[in-house]
């Protein structure tokens, strides 16, 4: 559905549990028509059908809304931060593709930091085997989770071109970074991640 009227995917999430989209509905209502007479199941052309009754919003005032969109903050240097919470983990931290992607295309470096159940990660509490490197204590939570660092400006990071590759081939960030955390033998394959921070800076 996203792809179909070229929105992000946390947003058509969001038709459903804060009751939004309402500018969507006539576009939508086409594109069914067109696959239950018509049987048109490209997305392609479901998406062209959309585009053409896809309306902007309507402020108080009867004026059409301006677009919202989400700033990515990367400085001059390349710093750039962004969290995701356990609301924005459930929709793939979407709101983290942007900065990834930015960093990418800049060619920094990116380090990452998980939050999960203590039970999810393979390696001890503090085992530099699990985060060699890293000089932050681990910050363990009331709630038996814990929170983990990936990578650092000392010891190099992570290619963030890498990472984006990786968030393409699924469009999904939490996803991204578990495989890499279980590929790499850090963590359960059933764990789940509560939090994630990306942390981005740009290499000497």
């Amino acid at each position: 559905m996203a792809r179909i009227i070229n929105r992000d995917p946390s947003l058509v999430s969001q038709f459903y549990t804060k009751h939004k989209g309402a500018a969507f509905v006539t576009a939508l209502t086409h594109v069914l028509t067109a696959v239950q007479t018509a049987g048109i199941t490209d997305t392609t052309e479901l998406a062209t059908i959309a585009a053409q009754h896809t309306t902007r919003r309507i402020t108080v005032a009867g004026t059409k809304a301006r677009v919202r969109t989400k700033a990515v903050l990367i400085t001059p240097t390349g710093t750039g931060t962004g969290r995701a919470g356990a609301q924005a983990i459930a929709s793939g931290s979407a709101r983290l593709r942007p900065l990834i992607a930015e960093a990418a295309r800049q060619g920094l470096r990116m380090a990452f930091t998980v939050r999960m159940a203590k039970t999810s990660y393979l390696h001890a509490s503090g085992s530099r085997t699990d985060s060699p490197g890293i000089r932050r204590d681990v910050i363990q939570r009331a709630d038996h989770t814990e929170e983990r660092s990936y990578g650092s400006a000392t010891t190099g990071g992570f290619d963030a071109a890498d990472f984006a590759h990786r968030v393409q081939a699924g469009g999904d960030v939490t996803a991204a970074v578990h495989l890499w955390l279980v590929e790499n033998g850090r963590i359960r394959l059933d764990s789940h991640i509560t939090h994630l921070e990306i942390r981005t800076w740009r290499p000497r």
